[in-house]
């Protein structure tokens, strides 16, 4: 499974998808990885790191939204003064 997690005030908003149902052409699993996309590019557009993170694995941060990837963790810009 993957998983998009974006933190927020709340949590996390998580988006999850089946990348094997993907490749074979699942409706559900495409319109959820299409979805996590779409997040994924308005949080980058807003500012937010993305970071790849799979077990046993360093964490590894990302540019690009990678449908493959275990986890997606996105962290939102820090604002402060």
């Amino acid at each position: 499974m993957g998983m998009l997690r974006v933190m927020s005030r709340r949590g996390d908003d998580r988006v999850s998808w089946d990348p094997k149902k993907a490749l074979v052409g699942d409706a559900e699993a495409i319109a959820a990885v299409r979805e996590a996309e779409r997040i994924f590019a308005q949080e980058r557009a807003k500012g937010a790191t993305a970071f790849r993170v799979e077990q046993g694995k360093p964490i590894e941060r990302i540019e690009r939204f990678d449908a493959t990837a275990e986890q997606i963790v996105m962290v939102p810009r820090v604002v402060g003064g």
